[in-house]
């Protein structure tokens, strides 16, 4: 999903991870953004569709990318004019998902507050841009992609289990983030019990 449509970075990320996760064989894949014509089989990322994308479902896994601008009060939806607490999004991954192996990566400014008491469960993976109190980058008019989905998307190619993911991730941004001399964005990363081996499709 993304978000906003402010930046291309917010559609590319997602235009692109939906290929990859298509190269590694899944089929059901949902494409969310701000501005659905400008993305192919998009529908508007906004609260409702959000709620219906996790609707209850028998078997399987679930997996959820949202990019976009943020605060520490949420993940922005420009067509809902809303910031979508984390609150909102537990809801509607626990309606659909319940039990299931879930992945949830949210990559924007402060996302680190996704990552709480509530979301701390042992069937989840949760990968944030950004620590709750720091922003995260690149997601200006001329980025292709913002500097975290960059990095997750190419480290998705040496990458077995979303562990692995998650550090090699966390390492690209802040090596990036030392050439660039920003602040580090502190990327957060929790890995719950059950799924600690937990594999990327196809590997």
């Amino acid at each position: 999903m993304a978000g906003d449509s402010s930046s291309p970075a917010f559609d590319n990320g997602v235009d692109t991870m939906r290929s990859r996760l298509s190269d590694m064989g899944v089929r059901d894949i949902g494409v969310f953004s701000a501005s659905p014509a400008g993305l192919a089989d998009a529908r508007l990322a906004d609260a409702a569709n959000l709620r219906r994308a996790f609707e209850p479902r028998r078997g399987g896994a679930c997996l959820a990318f949202l990019t976009s601008h943020g605060d520490e009060q949420g993940f922005f939806l420009r067509a809902s004019r809303m910031l979508l607490s984390p609150d909102q999004l537990e809801r509607s991954l626990s309606a659909g998902c319940d039990g299931m192996p879930t992945v949830l990566i949210v990559s924007a400014c402060h996302s680190g507050v996704f990552v709480n008491e509530q979301s701390r469960k042992p069937n989840r993976v949760i990968l944030t841009a950004a620590a709750r109190e720091r922003p995260s980058f690149g997601c200006g008019a001329r980025d292709e992609y913002t500097h975290y989905d960059r990095c997750l998307l190419r480290e998705m190619d040496n990458a077995a289990t979303w562990r692995e993911l998650a550090l090699a991730t966390r390492a690209c941004v802040e090596g990036a983030e030392r050439r660039l001399g920003m602040r580090a964005s502190l990327p957060q990363i929790f890995i719950g019990a059950d799924v600690a081996g937990l594999r990327l499709p196809g590997r």
